[in-house]
């Protein structure tokens, strides 16, 4: 008896130092996939996160797709043109301004959120990446190159399992994975 109340002690107090998110955490609701927790870097990629949460609070990203999704590699989101019915300008969208690149060491891992942009790093607005699992031999392709600002808490499998839904030639999904929406919840400080 005494065993196991020293167990459920150490268990308790193993559950009590879990490290709390420092960052604002983005929660996405993904129609048909679940839910993806976010914790926002913002100590990292201040401007990005400001921009990101900016975004959210103005119900920018809801309703928007995953318009591009490659297996083993990533999912992207965010460009406000996926909410029309042209899927021909889908990957083309941005709110009407960029943001600068905030470049660091933090590595493309699974999990990881980062900004895409156009070929010019200069062109980062409002679309995004989440890296999925398996996709660490794009990492070369990325670290330094894409402002990571955010890694996943919990919904790695949603990621994983929006990655591999059936898709066209252009790395499309052929049926809309919609973003119902983005809410953020503030740090825990």
């Amino acid at each position: 008896m005494a065993i196991a109340r020293l167990a459920l002690v150490m268990l308790l107090a193993l559950g009590a130092c879990r490290a709390q998110p420092a960052g604002p955490v983005a929660v996405l609701q993904v129609r048909g996939f679940g839910e993806i927790r976010i914790e926002l870097l913002d100590k990292l990629a201040p401007r990005h996160v400001a921009n990101f949460i900016s975004l959210a609070n103005a119900r920018f990203y809801d309703g928007t797709t995953f318009h591009r999704v490659i297996p083993k590699f990533m999912i992207q989101g965010g460009d406000p043109n996926s909410k029309d019915a042209d899927p021909s300008n889908d990957g083309f969208g941005d709110p009407g301004y960029f943001i600068a690149p905030e470049f660091s060491s933090t590595p493309h891992l699974p999990g990881v959120l980062s900004m895409a942009r156009r070929s010019d790093a200069n062109t980062a607005g409002s679309q995004f990446f989440l890296m999925t699992t398996g996709s660490e031999s794009w990492r070369p392709k990325l670290d330094g190159q894409y402002s990571v600002f955010g890694r996943v808490l919990s919904g790695q499998d949603v990621v994983d399992r929006i990655s591999n839904a059936p898709r066209d030639a252009k790395d499309r999904p052929l049926e809309n994975v919609v973003v119902e929406s983005v809410r953020i919840e503030p740090a825990a400080r």
